[in-house]
């Protein structure tokens, strides 16, 4: 293959499909910070005390309902993989941009070998927040998302290991992967990506993410 024809042949392999919805806003243009709409519930946190980096908070059921985001709160949904709890995750995810009128555009890493230029493709876009779905990201989020400690990440249905404070995650027995090689808190079950956990974990991870509550693990056991 001459060089020029494998150049475009490597960039067409590197690249994510992506997909988009909402306002069709530029965003290019800057504009401050998203704000809440709404607030949190009793017993969300404990409002004596922040939790710390890292740790792991289990809110009341419900205590996130009351916290929208601003409409067309910028988002890129991040995902990789066609299992099902991949699937109801993507579905939770949609649902939840169509009904709060978010500005959701998609990137599918269709390739393993791809996720790194999909959490690339993600950051380019300049998002409000880029929210993953698929464990075969984690190990490459936690390779990127400390050098880019200004953009927010919001992980549903696994965690990293050692977040740095712009990610957040939202899991629960059975859903707590944390990469490769590393012990899980809980056996892997697929049959726990329940429609109602899986809508209540993007609404809990980005009300937190709204209310400057990140860098922690949020638990929905109780659901």
């Amino acid at each position: 293959m001459r060089p020029m024809l494998r150049a475009v042949a490597m960039l067409a392999t590197a690249s994510a499909l992506v997909t988009g919805c909402g306002s069709g806003d530029d965003w290019s243009q800057p504009r401050p910070k998203p704000a809440p709409v709404g607030t949190l519930g009793p017993g969300f946190v404990d409002p004596s005390a922040s939790p710390t980096p890292e740790a792991t908070i289990t809110p009341r059921p419900g205590s996130w309902t009351g916290v929208h985001p601003p409409k067309n709160y910028r988002v890129v949904l991040l995902t990789v993989g066609d299992d099902g709890p991949t699937r109801a995750l993507v579905t939770a995810v949609k649902d939840w941009a169509e009904d709060e009128h978010v500005d959701l555009r998609t990137v599918v890493a269709g390739d393993p070998h791809n996720l790194v230029p999909s959490i690339t493709k993600a950051l380019e876009m300049g998002p409000d927040l880029i929210v993953t779905a698929g464990n075969d990201l984690i190990d490459p989020l936690a390779l990127v998302t400390a050098s880019h400690l200004s953009q927010q990440f919001l992980v549903v249905g696994a965690e990293l290991a050692e977040p740095t404070h712009n990610v957040t995650a939202v899991d629960w027995s059975g859903a707590s992967f944390r990469g490769e090689g590393l012990g899980m808190s809980s056996t892997y079950d697929p049959e726990s990506f329940t429609a109602e956990r899986c809508a209540a974990s993007i609404r809990a991870g980005v009300a937190a993410v709204l209310n400057d509550l990140t860098g922690i693990v949020i638990w929905l056991d109780q659901l």
